[in-house]
């Protein structure tokens, strides 16, 4: 079997989205009920994607909003990104946006590997303030990839952090794997 990789993914969104339980759901199987803002909060597991076994470091961070100043630990050393809003909260979606401008431009503009995460989709009927094809169209314009989710109900949560590993790889080998130096 090959070697261990290492991940690191940056969970981002505007506060009380559901990025804690989502990783929380996903590294321990449970739903927490009560909400407590997160500080930041790291998650470790150990994934198995095809033939290869990462162990995944998520990084849970605070919620942030639109003026938040994202520290050079939002960048360095960051594999790829959760961006999560609420499917009940305009605002959070329009948060998410601003994010993912700021985290662009601190990257120095170049690709990066993004899951878009519309969370708590178990409320949309009663609730919903974004469609699910605005979050199709946003993820589109970036190049992620879209999903919605409940983090209650664990509906999706394996296949986030499933699907940020794949974008992890598949922006590392989109850079031109078969790249070469040669002199001349």
């Amino acid at each position: 079997m090959a070697p261990v990789r290492h991940r690191k993914v940056l969970i981002l969104g505007y506060r009380a989205v559901g990025k804690t339980s989502l990783a929380h759901q996903f590294v321990e199987g449970k739903f927490v009920e009560c909400y407590e803002p997160t500080v930041e909060s790291t998650y470790n597991k150990v994934v198995v994607v095809g033939k290869d076994e990462f162990q995944l470091q998520l990084v849970d961070t605070a919620g942030q909003d639109e003026y938040s100043i994202l520290p050079h630990s939002f960048v360095i050393g960051i594999h790829g990104y959760v961006l999560v809003y609420s499917v009940t909260s305009l605002r959070s979606f329009q948060v998410v946006k601003t994010l993912h401008t700021k985290l662009y431009e601190s990257r120095g503009r170049t690709r990066m590997p993004v899951v878009l995460v519309g969370n708590k989709a178990d409320l949309a009927l009663q609730s919903r303030e974004v469609r699910t094809d605005e979050g199709k169209k946003l993820a589109e314009s970036w190049g992620a990839v879209f999903l919605e989710s409940s983090a209650k109900e664990n509906q999706v949560t394996q296949g986030i952090f499933l699907r940020i590993i794949e974008e992890i790889a598949r922006v590392d080998n989109s850079y031109g794997g078969s790249a070469s130096c040669r002199l001349m």
